[in-house]
């Protein structure tokens, strides 16, 4: 039963995206649709690119931050080993200064893994935004393939 309904699910998918992108101009009556189409999809390359150089710019600052919160984890993981290895030996007041310690170096800790989590976000975002770029661009080579194509038939000799 489950297998069948995503069976018939998956079909339906495929059908709507292959009616979808079957979508021809061909006639010179066409044309006007196909204008509006292609200056929609050049828009999105538009706003694509600079979404994606914005991205792109990002990036380094996201690293440095990344790094320094990894140097900054580090610096108080040491601190905090410091201090335990003071307190074992030492009094009341020195286990509750390793403590505090070892409370500050899991949040400096946090703090960089978030950091590297926000490094891989971006690139995932970068590649996500190539990707759609990449699409709209192929999709405005087919628009004048169509757009040539038209006009070639309009005016033979021009094209």
């Amino acid at each position: 039963m489950k297998l069948s309904f995503y069976a018939c699910l998956l079909f339906a998918a495929m059908f709507v995206n292959g009616t979808a992108t079957a979508q021809k101009y061909k006639t010179a009556a066409d044309t006007i649709k196909l204008n509006k189409e292609y200056l929609e999809v050049s828009q999105n390359v538009a706003s694509l690119t600079l979404k994606l150089s914005e991205a792109q710019n990002d990036l380094p600052g996201i690293v440095a931050r990344a790094g320094s919160a990894e140097n900054k984890a580090q610096s108080a993981a040491d601190n905090s080993s410091n201090r335990a290895d003071n307190a074992t030996g030492g009094s009341v007041n020195d286990a509750r200064k390793a403590k505090r310690s070892a409370k500050t170096a899991y949040k400096k800790a946090k703090t960089s893994q978030s950091a590297d989590n926000d490094v891989k976000r971006q690139e995932k975002k970068i590649d996500q935004l190539s990707k759609q770029l990449e699409r709209k661009q192929k999709r405005i080579q087919e628009l004048d393939a169509m757009r040539t194509m038209i006009y070639s038939s309009i005016m033979p000799g021009q094209y």
